[in-house]
């Protein structure tokens, strides 16, 4: 599957009313509304005479986990999970999983869904978890993939944006539970996670 790669040079305006905490748009709605829907078809196209499971990990996922499943025609089953990185600020310092499946997955045809691969460590945590429950299949699905931040060794099967080092919010993903609802990625202002 190709990948959506955003140039550290794009910087485009936010929304009057942002401005305050968005330094700058990342990725534009238009934008992630068509690659969630390339994600769809490609997803479609692996699993078609499937039923798949699509394991979200709680909250960052939510706002793609919808747009996403809307595209979708296969017959699946939604269940969620919540890991959570505890340390200081904005440093992980490990993973402790804070809500587990209600589904049986063993012997099933699993997706997990992330907004974000930073580290890899609440990716790797989640799967270790998840193959310990015995699917038949387990793929990864991401919206954004930060490499550059990358600790541990990992990578997704589907990718929506590849992006550069930044602090990110937006569609989704919050810092302190604030912004998730904003339409586009942008990046926040250093002022405003650096307090």
């Amino acid at each position: 599957m190709n990948v959506c790669v955003i140039d550290e040079k794009r910087r485009l305006k936010p929304p009057v009313r942002w401005r305050k905490d968005v330094d700058f748009v990342l990725i534009r709605q238009q934008e992630i509304a068509k690659r969630v829907k390339e994600i769809a078809a490609t997803l479609e196209k692996d699993y078609q005479d499937k039923e798949l499971v699509i394991v979200a990990l709680l909250s960052g996922t939510v706002v793609f986990l919808a747009d996403l499943v809307r595209h979708l025609e296969l017959p699946l089953r939604l269940d969620f999970m919540a890991a959570s990185s505890y340390g200081c600020g904005t440093v992980s310092k490990g993973v402790k999983i804070t809500k587990e499946l209600k589904l049986e997955i063993q012997g099933k045809d699993v997706l997990l869904l992330d907004d974000i691969l930073d580290t890899g460590r609440t990716l790797k945590a989640t799967i270790e978890r998840l193959e310990g429950l015995n699917p038949k299949s387990l793929k990864t699905c991401v919206l954004l993939d930060k490499p550059a931040r990358r600790v541990v060794d990992i990578s997704a099967d589907y990718i929506g944006f590849m992006i550069p080092d930044y602090f990110v919010v937006g569609y989704g993903l919050d810092y302190a539970e604030k912004y998730r609802n904003l339409p586009f990625i942008g990046v926040l202002k250093k002022e405003i996670y650096e307090k």
